[in-house]
């Protein structure tokens, strides 16, 4: 029996098994780094222990710390979480020699699906359909194809081919990029990524949880899972359960998991891969099942039979988003920073299966979390559960539009408007639905109204701030003069640069008249500033209330809430509109700094991962010079042309911040 857990693994899927572990009366261990020292899940836990080591490579991903915190806490059981340990043979079978149980997949099962071309060909003998696979590039039938890294996961070292001459180099170059063996497939488009839930205890019981779509990613990622597919109907999702329980059975396969396949437009499907983890978007499957799916785990491992007799009944539908500390628009650029404020609304429950429909909410961060460099991009994940799908998606969409998130750039607009997008509406959704739409890359806050309102609000709450602060006549009318006076101005780095927004206020304190113009930032100092432009054409507005926290207008007759929340000199507006972020610009910016000819800049914080050239080197242009991983993502920085390296002053194991130097190149 488990008496005390150990869970490998941080944010909210360490909250998530320790909600469970509470249930139960689990005690729970919680394991942590220097960086993560104040997180909520150290914190939930009844003990916590620090891993020496700054990375996640050197602290998390450690199994050897991991035994040891294990041992030292007195903890008789360690899950693995949803990461690399999970996955890792080696690890399982170092906590089962050690004494400890484990809660996660055999590790001789883990062991063969450490290889992704074993694992096929193995669930291909139980007549399960998968795609061919080559390693020599003469045996490709046709094209395009997909290249594939034999072992990993996370879409890291997916490469699309689509004609022969650029194949071999392909495999050459990815191969050096995983630093293993790559093989590759038939790609097929317009495809579908199904999975469905399993579970399988040592008595040979294995129950299929229905089936999950997760066809929106990014970067082979995924970012919005739900349940049910609106693609399977009952005679689909009865083969997809079949060819699941084959596949757990070829494999041996112990413990939570997910079958993935590739589904075509035709109904014909593929076998992807077995991903022997609780899988983040585990929350959909407790909604419409009813069961607590960690508890089943906890169960499992300790070699209790599974208390259903077959797969449990759809109950309604529900959808997950991740929300991800990233810029969408800047090619998935990390963002990180303080989270100043995080507040969803209308949740219903978090880290626990809901009793009823509505919201859950499974967040790792909470006001004041440091975001950093080293763990995972997602900060939460928000799930709607709802009698149909209709119902559900808007609920979502709904909550995501109305959070307030403060502090760092985040996929939240761009979850929104794929959840309104009406191919989503109409279940019209496949692996390159990002791809086809970029439409929903733009941000929620974009008509020209809506943008400048919102600088009308944080220029009233900034006002509104000063007059509480000023030590005489606080409480007197902004812009109040006994004599006529000018206006009031504040200068804001907006959504598309610079802009200044400006307004008049009439002896009794009521709006005269307001505009919001772009502004060169070169030229902030210039006289023109606090001038009303000439043609101005500003819907009729009313300041109902201005606080500094909060601004009521009246805009053509209907109201407007405006939430403003300051930050030194930055003013978050949320409003219905849509949320957005000003920074206060000075009048006489210091200039920046000159880059030495043929710099290459990191274009986010992280660590270097692998360094592929060397100074002297000859580089071709677009040739890949290093990766940089941040948030466990690996980012490619490629030449920008032609040419010699210079300078290297970096190597695997740097840490640089946004705009150090990461090489330089010189013209041949």
């Amino acid at each position: 029996m488990i008496r005390r857990l150990l869970v490998a693994d941080r944010g909210e899927t360490a909250r998530r098994v320790f909600a469970t572990c509470r249930l139960v009366g689990i005690e729970t261990v919680a394991v942590y780094s220097d960086a993560d020292s104040d997180a909520p899940h150290v914190e939930e836990a009844d003990y916590a222990v620090r891993l020496d080591g700054g990375t996640p490579r050197s602290s998390y991903l450690r199994g050897d710390l991991i035994i040891t915190a294990a041992q030292r806490s007195g903890a008789n059981a360690i899950h693995p979480g949803i990461g690399e340990l999970a996955e890792d043979p080696d690890f399982a079978s170092a906590v089962a020699d050690a004494g400890l149980i484990w809660v996660g997949a055999p590790p001789k099962t883990l062991g063969v699906l450490r290889s992704k071309r074993e694992t096929k060909a193995l669930v291909a003998e139980a007549r399960v359909p998968v795609l061919p696979s080559f390693t020599d590039p003469s045996e490709v039938p046709g094209f395009p194809v997909l290249i594939k890294p034999d072992t990993g996961a996370g879409g890291t070292g997916l490469r699309v081919v689509r004609d022969a001459a650029t194949l071999v180099e392909a495999l050459a170059s990815t191969r050096r990029e995983v630093g293993g063996e790559v093989y590759c497939e038939p790609y097929v488009e317009d495809v579908r990524h199904i999975e469905v839930p399993i579970m399988a205890d040592e008595h040979g019981a294995v129950i299929p949880f229905g089936e999950r779509e997760c066809s929106i990613q990014r970067r082979y990622q995924k970012i919005v899972e739900e349940t049910p597919s609106p693609a399977v109907d009952p005679g689909l999702r009865e083969e997809l359960c079949r060819a699941a329980i084959v596949t757990v059975r070829a494999l041996g396969y112990v413990g939570a998991g997910a079958v993935e396949f590739l589904l075509d437009p035709n109904g014909d499907f593929w076998f992807l891969e077995l991903t022997p983890t609780l899988q983040a978007e585990h929350a959909v499957t407790e909604c419409v099942s009813g069961y607590d799916l960690v508890r089943l785990q906890l169960l499992v491992s300790e070699g209790g039979s599974l208390p259903m007799p077959g797969p449990p009944p759809i109950r309604g539908h529900a959808i997950e988003v991740r929300l991800c500390a990233e810029d969408p628009a800047y090619a998935w650029l990390p963002a990180t920073g303080t989270l100043h404020r995080f507040a969803v609304p209308d949740v219903a429950g978090r880290f626990r299966p809901l009793p009823a429909p509505g919201l859950r909410l499974d967040a790792g961060v909470r006001d004041g979390s440091v975001i950093g460099v080293h763990g995972d991009s997602t900060l939460a994940k928000l799930i709607a559960w709802a009698p149909t799908r209709q119902e559900a998606a808007r609920m979502l969409a709904s909550a995501l539009t109305r959070a307030q998130i403060h502090g760092v750039a985040t996929n939240r607009d761009l979850l929104v408007r794929a959840l309104r997008h009406h191919a989503f509406r109409t279940g019209d959704v496949d692996t390159s639905f990002l791809d086809r739409r970029p439409e929903v890359f733009a941000p929620l806050l974009s008509a020209v109204d809506a943008v400048r309102l919102s600088c009308l609000a944080a220029a009233l709450a900034g006002a509104a701030a000063r007059r509480a602060g000023a030590t005489v006549l606080g409480s007197m009318p902004s812009g109040w003069r006994n004599v006529p006076s000018g206006s009031q101005t504040a200068v804001y780095d907006g959504p598309a640069g610079p802009v200044e927004v400006g307004y008049r206020m009439n002896r009794h304190g009521e709006l005269a008249g307001w505009w919001v113009r772009a502004v060169d930032p070169e030229e902030l100092d210039l006289a023109g500033l606090g001038q009303a432009p000439v043609a101005a054409d500003y819907p009729e507005t009313v300041v109902v209330r201005a606080g500094d926290e909060r601004v009521v207008l009246d805009v053509n007759g209907i109201r407007l809430t405006f939430n403003v929340h300051r930050v030194g000199e930055v003013s978050y507006v949320d409003s219905p509109e849509g949320s957005v972020a000003l920074r206060g610009l000075s009048r006489f910016p210091l200039p920046a700094p000159d880059a030495v000819e043929g710099s290459l800049i990191a274009p986010l914080p992280g660590a270097v991962r692998r360094v592929l050239v060397v100074p002297g080197q000859r580089v071709r242009a677009g040739e890949l010079l290093l990766t940089l991983e941040a948030m466990k993502l690996e980012h490619p920085v490629h030449a920008p042309s032609a040419g010699v390296v210079a300078s290297l002053p970096v190597h695997p194991g740097t840490e640089v911040d946004t705009g150090e130097l990461l090489a330089v190149l010189a013209p041949e």
